[in-house]
């Protein structure tokens, strides 16, 4: 053989493997994430660089989600779980258990302060929901989701999995706060990924600058309405971090799981603060039944305003399929309603 051919051949060799390698470094990072709006945020990030799935769907309930075969699978096969943490996935660890998931974690929520969740509504007459006031109480990386003590039952919560603690968990209802999950989601990726780390940096400055101008947007648009009009009635108690940035009184019918069931003294005084104090608007969620909203609003005049999206995306297609349109849309919802 001559000289020439052997090294043709190892130039061949080396560049296979140079291929091979390549190959080998180029293929996306899988990502799990608990529920589709964190999905969705992963998405934005992680672009190209990530399969990014989702454990409860779009429309999904992720206070009455159910984990199934297919769902531990999933896990299994994951290079990184995202979640929210404040006990929103209570659960999660049988689901980590059954995967047999000892990977990193991402919990998007670390480093906000929560809102404290008030609990059973048996005050709803005097439930002014001042949102004001600091209603903080620890830091939200001190509780991993299902990997601290749970709180007290809610009055009317019936499965003992599906119960939630003192904090309240749904903080993307900020997009002031959505910042700080975009911050977390990202170094988590760069951690896991750290070849690609600028990329998800790049990504991740790109995505919080739609999120502020978003916010912005939203502050804007709402100056139509007066502060004084600014109150609707909700399915759950889902909307605490959006009334705190806005300035919205949102009263929920039941307590932050959407399992609860309020009792009809709970209703009754619904009804009477409703009435009271001229509450225009009542909203159905995607994740909720409509039954009891529909009930309330017959029963107080209050007009039926379009569906809030809370814990969960629409269907692709719908616009209210990212994080981004889910939050659009529910303003559209808002001041439709409130606007004089």
């Amino acid at each position: 053989m001559k000289m020439r051919d052997i090294h043709s051949g190892r130039a061949v060799l080396a560049l296979g493997l140079l291929a091979l390698s390549l190959s080998v470094q180029a293929e996306p990072l899988r990502v799990v994430s608990s529920f589709s709006i964190l999905n969705d945020m992963v998405k934005e990030i992680g672009g190209d660089k990530v399969i990014a799935s989702t454990i409860v769907p779009a429309n999904g309930d992720a206070h009455a989600f159910e984990p199934r075969p297919s769902d531990a699978k999933s896990l299994a096969n994951a290079q990184l779980l995202v979640i929210n943490g404040l006990e929103f996935e209570t659960w999660l660890p049988r689901l980590q258990q059954a995967a047999g998931y000892q990977g990193p974690q991402v919990v998007a929520t670390a480093g906000i302060t929560p809102l404290a969740f008030e609990g059973g509504h048996d005050d709803h007459a005097d439930h002014d929901h001042d949102h004001d006031h600091d209603r903080a109480k620890e830091p939200a990386h001190a509780h991993e989701a299902g990997h601290a003590p749970q709180g007290e039952k809610e009055p009317g919560t019936h499965d003992d999995s599906h119960q939630h603690g003192s904090q309240d968990p749904h903080a993307w209802q900020s997009l002031a706060l959505a910042q700080i999950y975009v911050r977390n989601i990202s170094q988590g990726l760069e951690q896991a990924d750290p070849a690609n780390a600028d990329y998800y940096q790049r990504r991740a400055k790109d995505y919080a600058q739609r999120i502020q101008e978003l916010d912005d947007s939203i502050k804007a648009r709402l100056e139509a309405v007066p502060v004084d009009k600014r109150k609707v009635i909700t399915s759950h108690d889902a909307f605490s971090y959006m009334g705190k940035a806005y300035d919205i009184r949102f009263i929920p019918l039941v307590g932050v799981s959407s399992q609860a069931e309020p009792s009809a003294r709970d209703i009754a005084q619904i009804v009477q603060q409703a009435r009271r104090e001229q509450i225009q608007a009542i909203f159905v969620e995607n994740t909720v039944s409509a039954k009891l909203v529909e009930q309330v609003a017959r029963e107080t005049g209050a007009k039926v305003g379009g569906t809030l999206y809370s814990d969960a995306l629409g269907e692709p297609g719908s616009g209210v399929d990212t994080y981004l349109g889910m939050m659009r849309s529910n303003t559209d919802q808002l001041v439709k309603a409130l606007q004089p």
